[in-house]
């Protein structure tokens, strides 16, 4: 929707131009509480895959609203790499992994190990190896399995689990966190 000042600049398209800008000045809040411990005013999600080769780094929600069109790409990157199948993954998830990432303090993207799973691809997962759950969240886009390299699981998952707002796996054996929106919940070692 165009400003009526005829030149076709939209409140969105403002905060766009100066999102870089904001996120470069951006406190972060480590003693914040609630949902979004250390998200701030915006929420920027960083990630690459080692699978695809793709990386990510956007600011998905800005004031209160979240953004659809990043959303959507957020949607393709974490989608299953296998099947390339892909679902809309829960803002929840992402805003747990984003405030998890604030809390460390770390500029490092995670990398992203699995996002979106199809029922196939569990399935598949799930007859090698016993630690994939039947009804994974994986399969409604609600859960991530993330590792850092400059982070250990243990620091990973306390920052998972400081924000009290879904569940959190450790598997120290492959270094990695899940993170996902169900209930609040933490297990492994």
């Amino acid at each position: 929707m165009a400003n009526s000042n005829g030149l076709g600049v939209t409140r969105r398209g403002l905060l766009g131009v100066f999102a870089a800008t904001v996120v470069a000045a951006a406190p972060t809040y480590s003693n914040a509480f609630g949902l979004l411990r250390g998200a701030g005013d915006i929420r920027r999600i960083r990630m690459y895959s080692g699978r695809t080769g793709e990386s990510l780094d956007t600011i998905y929600w800005i004031e209160g609203e979240y953004i659809p069109e990043v959303l959507k790409e957020i949607n393709h990157f974490m989608r299953d790499w296998r099947s390339n199948d892909r679902t809309n993954i829960d803002a929840r998830t992402i805003d747990i992994m984003a405030a998890a990432h604030n809390l460390m303090d770390v500029s490092e993207p995670y990398m992203l190990l699995s996002g979106y799973r199809s029922p196939a691809t569990n399935a598949m997962l799930r007859s090698k190896s016993r630690g994939v759950a039947r009804n994974s969240l994986h399969m409604k886009g609600q859960a991530a399995d993330l590792r850092l390299k400059s982070r250990s699981v243990g620091q990973m998952a306390r920052a998972a689990e400081a924000c009290a707002s879904g569940g959190v796996g450790r598997y120290s054996r492959s270094n990695f966190v899940h993170m996902d929106c169900g209930p609040v919940r933490h297990w492994g070692g």
